[in-house]
């Protein structure tokens, strides 16, 4: 596939930021006019794929403190979704992280592909956790967030959510997993405190976005499950976890904004807190070998709103026909009765081809 034959096969529907329409979807207010697109984050390497086939990048001056802010509008603005994701800064935490090299192929990572230290975290310790680096929520800083205030395009909004409510995750970051597992028998006392620190920064940055009206919904992601079910048992998630995500979530229902959530993992088992006791309003991240997105809109569709579900394997295994049927068919089911925003399964990784991922948001423009 070329880029000059297909520059100009790609993108014929036109599509304008629609931060209404979308949040119709998210809230599960009816059919909306068109499909909306949902990621929760585009790999690096492939926006600069995108910027550099399609010329994205002409006439931003890269010397320009907001260069990446209006590089990103751009890109949202240009693949056709409503929204770019963003939150405030100073919510970074060290963690001890491993590399390995990068097999995706053309897109591949420079420097390797970074993962957590499964076994060793940098707080296992009351003595580490003193002396670990805290983000002091008195400094954290909203730039990037005033800056959409001012400059977003008529029609887009932000998902508010960047670095956010990872407690589950964090948790076993923070520590290693093999490690928290052990501290759940050894020293809860422990997490407790770990907790505690989390949820004091992410209902930080949840009052923080909510005072923008640029954002109209806050994006929690937390990954708590695998194929089998959930990386910890339902009662310590409905202790350490669950909580901090009622806290956002209130927060934002408060606020008169819906709480999205991102967890991978097969959570059939805590549905009912999630949706009765936290409040989410979407769900996203699905899988074909867990539950199909046509498949969940017959259990969480018919009480929270649907989030992508293009499976990640299916679209790095199959060709652009087979993706466009693919999105046909998964709109058919889950687009009826509103409630769906089309997506990938997961988030456009590097070893997505390029061209599947840009078939997949073509045929939803077009999906009449």
């Amino acid at each position: 596939m070329t880029s000059s034959s297909n520059n100009t096969s790609l993108f014929q529907t036109p599509v304008r930021p629609d931060w209404e329409g979308f949040l119709k979807c998210v809230t599960r207010s009816g059919m909306p006019e068109r499909v909306h697109h949902i990621e929760l984050f585009i790999d690096p390497e492939v926006q600069d794929a995108v910027c550099a086939r399609f010329g994205l990048e002409e006439g931003l001056d890269r010397t320009d403190p907001h260069f990446a802010l209006r590089r990103q509008v751009r890109l949202q603005e240009f693949l056709g979704y409503d929204f770019i994701r963003c939150g405030p800064e100073g919510m970074d935490m060290p963690m001890n992280r491993l590399v390995t090299g990068d097999t995706a192929g053309a897109l591949a990572r420079g420097g390797g592909r970074s993962y957590l230290d499964e076994h060793r975290g940098p707080v296992t310790t009351w003595e580490e956790f003193e002396a670990y680096p805290w983000p002091d929520v008195e400094k954290m800083t909203t730039r990037s967030l005033e800056w959409c205030e001012e400059n977003l395009p008529e029609g887009m909004c932000v998902v508010g959510g960047s670095g956010f409510a990872h407690f589950a995750e964090h948790l076993t970051w923070l520590m290693g997993y093999t490690t928290f597992c052990e501290a759940l028998f050894e020293r809860r006392d422990l997490i407790r405190a770990l907790y505690d620190r989390i949820l004091e920064m992410n209902l930080r940055a949840a009052t923080l976005m909510t005072q923008f009206s640029c954002v109209k919904a806050l994006w929690g992601s937390d990954d708590m499950g695998f194929r089998g079910g959930p990386l910890m048992s339902p009662d310590d998630l409905r202790e350490f976890v669950l909580p901090g995500h009622k806290a956002l979530a209130d927060i934002a229902h408060a606020a008169g904004r819906p709480y999205l959530l991102h967890s991978c993992g097969n959570l059939a088992c805590i549905r009912d807190d999630l949706v009765d006791g936290v409040g989410i309003d979407a769900k996203h991240s699905f899988e074909d070998t867990i539950e199909p997105v046509t498949e969940a809109k017959k259990t969480w569709g018919q009480r929270v709103a649907l989030l992508g579900g293009i499976d990640v394997d299916f679209l790095c295994r199959a060709d652009a026909a087979a993706v466009r049927r693919r999105v046909r068919d998964t709109l058919d089911v889950c687009l009826e009765g509103g409630g769906y925003c089309l997506g990938t399964g997961n988030s456009v990784a590097n070893y997505i081809p390029l061209d599947n991922y840009l078939a997949m948001l073509d045929e939803g423009r077009s999906y009449s």
